[in-house]
């Protein structure tokens, strides 16, 4: 059972995730920016929080959509605040997405190091606005939704 504040707050997070993920199609297929495979890991939650407002909408069940949506707008926050610190060099990321140092490397390891490297690393900054970057945004975009996922648990009826 739910109360309209409840349903309303899911119905929103929910949309706040939708909106996110077209965003990120957009910036992807219209403004040509390819996605890291750190981006791809953000998109994940962001598409279960949509689901999850739909769940919501088709049949007013809140509180474990809701949970379950804090949840994974937590992740999504996380990802994007490691991810920006990948960006920024403040920590390593993983190696399937980053450069590491070269000084030591025979030329031949080089070589391999290039042709294994993926086409968008993921401690390049692709893309910021007002010196936020997309993982920037992510996060406080995923914190915000998070915290509309926990205004609809919390005002949620119990059965």
């Amino acid at each position: 059972m739910t109360t309209k504040i409840s349903r309303l707050a899911a119905q929103t997070a929910g949309a706040g995730s939708l909106a996110l993920l077209l965003g990120a199609f957009a910036f992807q297929h219209i403004g040509g920016l390819s996605p890291c495979p750190m981006c791809l890991w953000q998109r994940w939650p962001h598409a279960l929080g949509a689901v999850l407002g739909l769940t919501v909408a088709a049949t007013g069940i809140t509180r474990l959509p809701a949970l379950i949506g804090a949840a994974a707008m937590t992740v999504s926050a996380g990802l994007g605040v490691f991810h920006s610190g990948v960006e920024r060099g403040w920590w390593e990321g993983p190696n399937t997405c980053t450069s590491g140092p070269i000084g030591a490397l025979s030329p031949d390891q080089l070589m391999d190091q290039i042709m294994a490297a993926p086409l968008v690393r993921c401690d390049e900054i692709a893309w910021q606005m007002f010196g936020l970057t997309m993982p920037n945004y992510n996060a406080l975009i995923s914190l915000a939704l998070a915290v509309l996922w926990i205004v609809a648990f919390r005002t949620a009826r119990q059965r």
